[in-house]
């Protein structure tokens, strides 16, 4: 788990000290703060333009329920992170990859268990309005 967050963190700040050395070669005075609002405003306007088009077309097609998990799964997946990194930094707890395995696997069996419900009821309901 600390080696995934340590080339994370580098691979992050090789990408930051590359957007840094491109802001002094082509002489901009850009500030650290300024950079990030520019980098970080434009992935998140190019993650718009990528996810915009899918989730209009899921909710066009009747999939809200997609649009849902993929919103749900991404916080599992923030969340389990934020919890190891908190237990690796105020040592209250192991931070381990296989905690946030466990974590995300949990949602996607009670997810699994739920969808499974969930169709055995519009299975029903669609039976009885055909009859």
């Amino acid at each position: 788990m600390e080696q995934l967050l340590y080339f994370i963190v580098a691979l992050i700040a090789r990408i930051h000290n590359y957007i840094m050395t491109l802001n002094d070669s082509i002489e901009t005075s850009f500030t650290d703060k300024e950079l990030h609002f520019i980098v970080i405003g434009l992935l998140g306007l190019f993650l718009v333009f990528v996810i915009y088009p899918v989730f209009k077309w899921l909710a066009n097609t009747g999939h809200t329920m997609v649009i849902t998990w993929i919103y749900v799964f991404t916080v599992i997946i923030v969340l389990t992170f934020a919890i190891e990194i908190g237990q690796g930094v105020t040592g209250t707890g192991n931070m381990e990859m296989a905690d946030i395995t466990a974590g995300v696997l949990g949602f996607l069996a009670a997810f699994a268990a739920f969808a499974v419900v969930r169709g055995i009821y519009h299975l029903i309901v669609n039976f009885i309005m055909k009859k």
